[in-house]
């Protein structure tokens, strides 16, 4: 049985494809909620959900007596910098994780999606399932592999502020130097759009990376998920 949308779904739809065909430009006022609501013929409830979703997703902004703003831009984020997620998001978002799973101590996989190096082969990995929120939205599902150079410890203790590349660092004298990259466009299975809250098949951007470090041989891994909708998605130093 097929779900019909509900109204202020298909209002959000309808707002959104104007804004990004630039019906209403950069800056500019959209029409109140008592226009909106004798255009679409629903009620000020209704037209209010809608305009929840672009605020939430950026495309506007709501300001106390003026109403509605077409935000200049959608804001960016730097993921595709080297630099971990709370160096690179936390300068300018809120930034949260929610572990998937605890930190695991395992093999690595059969199928793994880089070749490992000989040290590598010869070491079992740290395993990171964590799911990574810039002002409470979710945007990035991470699937993090740390060669085990004596990391035990870390099971206990946990990270430091938060930060996998930091804890590395500051702990076990592993830092990371460059990256290498691979990207490409994924659609969401039913357990991605459960966690970003997004239907079956909505678009992902898709990355593997091999993290390069100061150790020769030793690399950190991750494959990486992320939902745009919410911002945009840029490089950075």
């Amino acid at each position: 049985m097929v779900t019909k949308p509900r109204q202020y779904q298909l209002i959000y739809e309808s707002l959104k494809r104007q804004l990004v065909e630039g019906i209403y430009p950069k800056g500019s006022l959209l029409p109140s909620e008592n226009e909106l609501s004798v255009t679409f013929q629903t009620t000020r409830m209704t037209v209010r959900q809608a305009l929840t979703e672009l605020v939430r997703e950026g495309f506007i902004e709501r300001r106390h007596g003026k109403g509605s703003i077409v935000r200049s831009e959608r804001q960016a984020l730097g993921l595709l910098s080297f630099q971990g997620f709370s160096e690179v998001v936390g300068n300018n978002h809120v930034v949260r994780t929610e572990f998937l799973a605890p930190l695991t101590l395992m093999s690595w996989p059969t199928d793994f999606f880089y070749n490992l190096t000989d040290t590598e082969r010869n070491l079992d990995c740290l395993f990171l399932h964590r799911l990574r929120y810039a002002d409470n939205n979710p945007i990035m599902l991470e699937h993090t592999f740390v060669p085990d150079i004596g990391l035990d410890s870390l099971q206990a203790d946990g990270l430091l502020d938060g930060s996998l590349f930091r804890t590395l660092s500051n702990r076990y004298q592993l830092d990371i130097r460059n990256m290498e990259q691979r990207l490409r466009a994924v659609k969401a299975t039913i357990e991605q759009a459960h966690l970003f809250g997004c239907t079956k098949n909505t678009p992902l951007l898709y990355i593997e990376r091999r993290y390069l470090t100061n150790r020769p041989n030793l690399n950190v891994y991750s494959r990486l998920f992320c939902f745009t909708d919410h911002y945009a998605i840029s490089g950075g130093l």
